[in-house]
């Protein structure tokens, strides 16, 4: 196996191992071939890999049927890697980046800026789409990219409002293309493809888990320069994307709303602890011209 882009691809779909754990390989064998001829019991030694997992390591290095469907998928999707001219710039300088994305629809949008996440509640009061209405278009008509991740809600909100304005979105889903979760939303996922960009960073053939959600989160708020929320209750998975976001050193945004709602009080909690408040799209873009001015 020469292709070291190949044999990245391949390390990523093995069993056994971690994202953490591939990139302490790579300083060790920078191109990816020494592992190739290693036993289980060398990658024991060698790695300190626990021998039941350098045994799923060995195996899936040299499953041919594994490789075949990299293959396969190679020719039915876009597979972008970490080192492809067209992986997301924003997103290579976060901490974790995924080292491999699954995409269909126009890749192009990976590089296109000005990006802004759009984020919020599975369960949205009535004012939302409203909230949604007022500030995306007049970004969407300026050319900016609206992430979020196809969740039902805002997620859903946000995609259907850009792409009614013929606009350019983004979905990241938690898992792979041949399991669409949620499956309300298989419609919205054919229409991304088509007039948009589906990114997965798991293989197609990956079911949705409950630890990918989080897991995406920081590719949601890694590919733009800003996390937009719309809506949040307290305790609200809404919460771990903008966790995300600051780790990574990115604006985030909240729209403020009734105290009377409980959709809104995560939000006004991020206010009080320093997320800008949101009332018209140009507070974000002030932001993103500030940025522009300071570091060109």
């Amino acid at each position: 196996m020469t292709d070291f882009r190949f044999r990245l691809i391949h390390i990523t779909r093995c069993r056994g191992i971690t994202r953490r754990w591939i990139r302490k390989l790579l300083l060790i064998d920078s191109t990816l071939t020494e592992i190739y001829k290693l036993s289980s019991a060398a990658m024991n030694r060698l790695y300190h890999l626990p021998l039941n997992n350098a045994s799923m390591l060995y195996n899936d290095l040299h499953s041919e049927p594994l490789i075949e469907q990299i293959e396969t998928d190679l020719h039915n999707y876009h597979v972008i890697t970490l080192l492809d001219n067209n992986f997301s710039p924003l997103l290579k300088t976060i901490k974790d980046p995924p080292f491999v994305l699954y995409a269909l629809g126009n890749i192009s949008l990976l590089t296109q800026a000005p990006a802004l996440s759009v984020i919020g509640t599975r369960k949205p009061s009535r004012e939302a789409m409203g909230k949604v209405r007022t500030i995306i278009p007049p970004l969407v008509r300026q050319g900016w990219v609206i992430v979020s991740g196809m969740a039902i809600g805002i997620d859903r909100f946000a995609h259907e409002v850009t792409l009614s304005l013929s606009g350019h979105t983004i979905a990241v889903l938690g898992g792979g293309f041949q399991y669409i979760y949620p499956k309300e939303n298989i419609r919205l996922y054919q229409e991304l493809t088509e007039r948009g960009l589906v990114l997965s960073e798991y293989p197609p053939t990956t079911p949705p888990a409950r630890h990918h959600f989080p897991e995406r989160n920081r590719i949601i708020s890694g590919l733009s320069f800003g996390t937009l929320v719309i809506e949040a209750t307290e305790k609200s998975g809404t919460l771990i994307t903008v966790d995300q976001a600051l780790e990574q050193g990115r604006d985030v945004f909240a729209v403020p709303g009734s105290p009377l709602m409980e959709q809104t009080r995560g939000c006004h909690k991020m206010i009080q602890d320093g997320a800008k408040l949101v009332i018209h799209e140009e507070d974000i873009r002030e932001e993103w011209e500030r940025l522009q001015n300071t570091y060109g």
